[in-house]
């Protein structure tokens, strides 16, 4: 099984950059809203898995942690479906396009174009998946799952903006390190065990991801969960996603970039 070098890689995001920062604006929006859907899907399987556990058994101190296992096991399939069928995921894409702009290889007003509108796309995603695949389906509409979501949206915008902020730097970390060892792998077995394993990592520790959340938050409130749209934006997708552009563009994007990069050869 092989793999490429960690400077490899970077030269692989540097030549990523150039091809995604010129996109057109309607693929740029439509592969944002797969990737966007993708990761709701992930969400819409690990509620069904995880939080379907029965009552006696999350209380049983035996069992304590199953559950959240269990949501973590099955969530990384959404990256998985990103990174090998193809789509423009805001919170990869906050370190994926870092090397190619320090670079000099793309102009940074192409990453403030992708950073956006890929964002967009992905908000539309989640919220079909949320209200089309979710709620339409009625597929969390009975116990355990319908306190389930509910509990979610209301736990996830009632933290504090500082500890939101610095969930969403844990997660994007973590996420834009999954996304690295896909790319450092040659097959697509190896790249399904890179993404597994980090994306994991970040739902059991409990930190927060804005994609994933324009999906998990706005699909409590589809189903009755008491929190209004201006907390939902402010208390949790607005630091969550500060957040998330820290922990990938500079923990990931910057730090691998200024480590790894290749000198430029002599003219």
């Amino acid at each position: 099984m092989g793999f490429k070098s960690p400077a490899d890689v970077v030269e692989v995001m540097g030549a990523a950059c150039d091809v995604k920062t010129g996109l057109r604006w309607p693929k740029l929006l439509v592969s944002g809203f797969l990737a966007g859907a993708y990761i709701g899907l992930g969400g819409l399987l690990a509620i069904v898995i995880g939080k379907g556990i029965a009552p006696t058994v999350v209380g049983d101190i035996r069992y304590a942690g199953l559950g959240r296992f269990l949501f973590a096991a099955v969530f990384p399939v959404g990256l998985m479906l990103v990174v090998i069928a193809g789509a423009e995921l805001f919170t990869g894409n906050t370190a994926i396009l870092v090397p190619g702009i320090l670079s000099g290889r793309s102009p940074a007003r192409g990453l403030v174009r992708n950073w956006t509108l890929s964002y967009v796309g992905n908000f539309a995603g989640g919220l079909f998946v949320a209200f089309a695949l979710s709620y339409l389906a009625g597929l969390c509409a009975a116990e355990p799952y319908l306190g389930a979501v509910r509990a979610m949206a209301v736990e996830k915008t009632g933290l504090s903006f500082m500890a939101a902020f610095w969930r969403g730097v844990g997660c994007n970390w973590l996420v834009c390190l999954a996304v690295w060892l896909a790319c450092a792998s040659e097959d697509v077995a190896g790249k399904i065990l890179a993404i597994w394993f980090p994306i994991m990592a970040f739902v059991g520790l409990g930190f927060e991801h804005s994609v994933a959340n324009m999906f998990f938050i706005p699909n409590g409130m589809l189903y009755g969960a008491p929190v209004g749209i201006g907390r939902f934006l402010l208390r949790n997708l607005l630091p969550v996603t500060l957040g998330n552009i820290v922990g990938g563009a500079f923990f990931v994007g910057v730090i691998s970039w200024w480590l790894y990069r290749r000198p430029a050869a002599p003219k």
